[in-house]
């Protein structure tokens, strides 16, 4: 079995020589066969240097483009590494190396896609917003997949190649999400085992830097996850509260209908038409979007 473990990086010169070095001595110790790829976004710093110099395959991005499509590259030359297990894992070492083999031994059980759940394991450390907003993802994402997921987010997976073939990612902003729901939908078999998640030994993260940027992306991302994935609700909740206000008004025009009488209130009635028409119309749309939908 050829394994393939996959680094996304920008700007890890300082941790990424080590997390090779930890890989390597983890990965020699087994049974597998295996090539480590550093997919480099556009980094300004020595990493690409230093991967190489570590041993790593290194595919380096013009220019930064961003989480999404760094992982779609990963994915494009582990298939042309002939990977049969790809290893996602993050490049400033809060995985632990001595757990990839724990991951792929989950494959060759039968799971197709293994989740390393850092809420099922241990955290060292994590900030509040960051792990209320990985909690609110992961229940959306179990609601869409009806299976339990407990780790939505985490960089820290483990996967067949006909998960990465028959996988496209399109969003930019949802990813990893996406991986899992499509994998679901798909019927492959998914499975979470607990990991370590060691502090960030790097400095600040440059994920949440700004915490209310970080909190407003990630409620952002929930509703773009449910418009994608489940239209009909997300189409149908925004209609029928248009239309639920409108039926409250039309409800107290029949109540002044057979106790004081209607008299005036032309506006309001205009509001009341309008609000049951926007009601309908969104409600319409999300049938559209459901029937359509990948």
């Amino acid at each position: 079995m050829r394994v393939v473990i996959t680094i996304p990086a920008y700007n890890e010169e300082r941790t990424i020589g080590k997390v090779i070095s930890n890989i390597k001595e983890v990965m020699k110790k087994t049974k597998y066969s295996y090539r480590i790829l550093v997919v480099d976004d556009g980094s300004k710093d020595k990493t690409a240097e230093i991967s190489k110099k570590s041993g790593a395959v290194v595919y380096k991005h013009p220019k930064k483009y961003g989480l999404a499509e760094t992982f779609k590259t990963e994915m494009q030359k582990c298939l042309e590494l002939n990977a049969d297990v790809i290893v996602h894992i993050d490049a400033d070492g809060q995985y632990l190396a001595r757990e990839i083999p724990l991951l792929i031994r989950e494959i060759e059980k039968g799971n197709e896609l293994v989740l390393g759940s850092r809420f099922k394991g241990k955290i060292e450390s994590m900030p509040l917003i960051k792990r209320l907003g990985n909690i609110a993802f992961s229940k959306v994402i179990s609601q869409i997949t009806k299976v339990k997921i407990t780790d939505a987010q985490t960089g820290f997976r483990a996967f067949t190649k006909e998960v990465a073939k028959k996988i496209n990612i399109i969003s930019n902003y949802t990813y990893t999400q996406e991986q899992i729901i499509r994998a679901a939908r798909k019927k492959f078999k998914i499975k979470e085992v607990p990991v370590y998640f060691a502090s960030r030994k790097s400095g600040k993260s440059r994920l949440i830097s700004n915490p209310f940027r970080y909190a407003a992306n990630a409620w952002i991302n929930i509703f773009r996850i449910y418009r994608d994935y489940e239209p009909l609700k997300f189409f149908g909740a925004i209609g029928g509260f248009f239309f639920s206000i409108g039926a409250l008004i039309g409800l107290w025009f029949v109540y002044l209908h057979f106790t004081s009488g209607i008299r005036g209130h032309p506006g309001l009635i205009t509001l009341m038409f309008l609000l049951l028409i926007m009601g309908i119309q969104i409600a319409i749309f999300g049938f559209l979007a459901d029937m359509s939908k990948k």
